[in-house]
């Protein structure tokens, strides 16, 4: 018989930098999960991927075992490391951090599609360009 699911969390932590501090511990803590055990098998999985901000989601079990899956890391994070920016803008509607080509967008694509609602490549393109203007990035497709 399957285990009942008590919760599912979903956080976003700084990849291979797990810590017990806030958002982490309270979140870990008030589901009964054991905090450093997590973050120990966190830490050691997302190593590789050093820099980016992963979502994380974690499926608490009444039995207090939990079972986790990363995801690929947040958008906005993607686009920057394609652009080679530091931040997107600070006031996106009147300021521009630059300009994000089609074939910086196909590499964000290729990377994340397994996380998007779709499938389509043309698709996949426009999430990926609703996302950099929401961060003020001007795109050429």
């Amino acid at each position: 018989m399957a285990k009942k699911v008590s919760s599912v969390i979903k956080l976003n932590i700084a990849a291979g930098k797990g810590t017990p501090a806030p958002p982490v511990g309270p979140a870990l803590g008030q589901a009964g999960i054991n905090m450093m055990e997590f973050l120990k098998k966190f830490n050691e999985q997302t190593a590789p991927q050093m820099g980016f901000t992963l979502p994380v989601e974690i499926t608490v079990f009444e039995d207090r075992s939990y079972s986790f899956k990363v995801k690929q890391p947040l958008m906005t994070d993607l686009i920057k490391r394609a652009m080679g920016i530091e931040k997107g803008s600070s006031n996106p509607s009147k300021e521009s951090a630059g300009k994000l080509t089609r074939a910086q967008a196909l590499t964000v694509v290729k990377q994340k599609i397994a996380d998007l609602n779709t499938d389509d490549e043309e698709q996949a393109l426009r999430i990926v360009a609703g996302s950099a203007r929401s961060m003020g990035v001007e795109t050429d497709f």
